[in-house]
């Protein structure tokens, strides 16, 4: 009913052939990710198959809506790529929509309006089941009228403050923070708890209903807003992943700004990634500004260099426990571990016979201080907090009660959670051939005592 009206003449033989190629086109190129992009986040070229489906996109994203809502804790590499496939889809969609929402006069743009619109096009990805950030333009209206003494401003922010936070019991979520309810406006309204950004947007939307102009501060692991009472300042964010979705965002709108398109250049170039696409930006912008052929012709020609360097790597490499150098090794990727001294949990995706960080890292990390020092067997281990470590194997021990990690990169490495331990993907497998028989095998004597 969403996709087809009553007066409309529908040959369900032709749609239900569409929708089966659509399912068979899905599933061909998420199993196709993982062999392609394991070595390597999925670059931004790395969708240039999706938009060139031959079958209607609605049905490919219904596909992909059913690859995440599998039930059961297999498929998870098939999840993994199917939820970056339809994040990439949506943020097209985020960007054509924001594009016509910020071309409106000034004087017809809400931002609570724009968030709204976005976090939309984002609710519908995945449901509860991720957290999803976007990251608007904020405008002042033209014309905004605002209350002009301070001390008249300063009693409309207490009352504010008295309605959300005494009466109404507006709060942050600090039990569950990660939570994907926190991030949408509407539930925030439902539930009345949010988490920083979320709240700021709500305080300053009606802050600015009543005449006091509020602006965004963003500072490391916290969102703030500043009372304006002169000219808005700028914020900056770190995250590579946002700059990227905020430089696509501004190029969509003005192609041709140069400052921007050189930041694009440079930030594709230091993250290693798209390479071609980097040659492509510098010609472009020494097509529209010939004044910089000094920056463009040195990334040129690193990025050349770097091109050529990518010809020439070799395979992965294979660790194999039969090597001399690895008898040391105790443990084995997939299996649940606890850090000794901070108590979190995590699951082993790969490992190393001696620690491989350079001195720097070795020496902040006061490895040293640790009775076999660099001298042992360390562990890359992704973290129930969503962070990657690198742990050394006298930290480590088996975990007592294995559950599963709620880390976003599960499904970069393994492909099932059995209860006990992951199972390796094939990719995952590849680099570790023996691992996953020692994995069982080492399952099998912990819990076969009945905990299972």
């Amino acid at each position: 009913m969403k996709y087809y009206s009553h007066s409309d003449s529908v040959s369900w033989l032709e749609e239900y052939k569409a929708r089966h190629n659509a399912g068979l086109e899905a599933q061909r190129i998420v199993a196709s990710f993982s062999k392609r992009f394991f070595s390597e986040h999925v670059p931004c070229d790395g969708f240039s198959d999706i938009e060139t489906l031959g079958c209607p996109s609605h049905f490919f994203e219904d596909e992909l809506m059913c690859i995440l809502n599998m039930e059961g804790r297999k498929g998870l590499t098939w999840k993994y790529y199917a939820k970056k496939i339809l994040y990439f889809l949506r943020q097209q969609n985020i960007l054509k929509n924001l594009k016509e929402y910020l071309q409106r006069p000034t004087e017809r743009q809400s931002f609570l309006e724009g968030e709204c619109l976005a976090q939309t096009e984002c609710w519908t990805l995945v449901g509860n089941k991720s957290k999803s950030r976007v990251f608007i333009s904020l405008h002042v209206f033209a014309g905004e009228v605002l209350i002009p003494e301070v001390e008249l401003q300063r009693q409309v922010l207490d009352a504010m403050n008295c309605v959300l936070y005494e009466q109404l019991k507006y709060k942050g979520n600090e039990l569950d923070y990660y939570n994907s309810l926190n991030s949408y406006i509407h539930q925030v309204l439902i539930r009345r708890t949010g988490i920083p950004i979320s709240l700021s947007v709500l305080y300053l939307t009606i802050a600015r209903q009543l005449g006091v102009k509020l602006e965004p501060v963003n500072f490391p692991s916290h969102f703030l807003l500043r009372w304006c009472q002169g000219k808005e300042g700028e914020s900056t964010d770190q995250s590579y992943q946002l700059l990227r979705d905020s430089l696509d965002l501004y190029l969509a709108m003005y192609p041709d700004n140069v400052q921007h398109l050189m930041l694009q250049a440079r930030l594709y170039f230091h993250l290693g990634i798209w390479p071609e696409k980097v040659l492509d930006i510098l010609q472009h912008i020494q097509a529209l500004d010939p004044s910089q052929h000094g920056a463009v012709g040195y990334l040129v020609q690193h990025t050349l260099e770097h091109i050529e360097r990518r010809k020439e790597e070799l395979g992965p490499e294979v660790k194999h426990r039969s090597d001399e150098k690895h008898k040391e090794v105790c443990f084995s990727i997939g299996l649940i571990m606890k850090h000794k001294r901070y108590g979190y949990n995590c699951v082993i995706y790969g490992w190393d016979p001696a620690c491989m960080m350079g001195h720097e890292w070795i020496r902040n990390m006061n490895v040293h201080s640790l009775p076999h020092g660099p001298h042992q067997p360390f562990y890359n281990v992704l973290v129930e907090d969503g962070s990657c470590r690198y742990a050394a194997q006298e930290n480590l021990e088996y975990n007592s009660e294995p559950r599963e990690i709620p880390h976003p990169d599960i499904g970069r490495y393994f492909s099932e959670f059995t209860g006990l331990h992951y199972l390796a993907n094939t990719e995952l497998e590849i680099r570790y051939p023996e691992d996953l028989e020692l994995t069982r095998a080492t399952v099998q004597k912990i819990y076969s005592s009945g905990k299972e």
